[in-house]
């Protein structure tokens, strides 16, 4: 599997999450400064609310960007235990392990993108191909890595 490849996979569809954040965020401000222009001070509370979800929105949109910023960190190196950067086949799945996507379609070949820090990625941390490793009682053992 063509690890470069995937990393611009997962770059393109973060910045696909950046510009869908940008855009709602966008939305909701001319949504509240239409609110501000054309209505009364009954309406402070509605205001409230839509200041509330753009705070939300960015929260959500910083994360994105985190999570951007720390794609660039991964080297493009093949691995011989699971660590960051490591693309770590078990027998319930293939894993990348860089940034918290959750699962992609690469290749034909569906691939879960979990972070360095989420409990899996964790359990299987500094393995080697045939290591066994256990998450919730759920015992998998790893087939390869790349």
């Amino acid at each position: 599997m063509n690890k470069s490849s995937l990393i611009d996979s997962i770059k393109s569809k973060l910045s696909e999450k950046i510009r869908n954040f940008e855009k709602l965020i966008a939305e909701t401000r001319a949504s509240n400064n239409d609110t501000k222009s054309s209505m009364g001070d009954k309406y402070e509370t509605g205001r409230e609310m839509l200041q509330q979800e753009i705070n939300n929105l960015q929260v959500q949109l910083n994360e994105v960007l985190r999570q951007q910023d720390f794609l660039k960190t991964i080297l493009i190196k093949p691995s011989d235990k699971a660590e960051k950067g490591a693309i770590v086949k078990t027998e319930k799945g293939l894993f990348f392990i860089s940034v918290s996507l959750g699962e992609i379609t690469f290749e034909n070949q569906k691939i879960i993108c979990i972070s360095p820090e989420s409990p899996l990625a964790k359990a299987m941390n500094g393995k080697i191909s045939e290591e066994s490793f256990s998450v919730n009682s759920i015992t998998q053992k790893i087939i390869s890595i790349e």
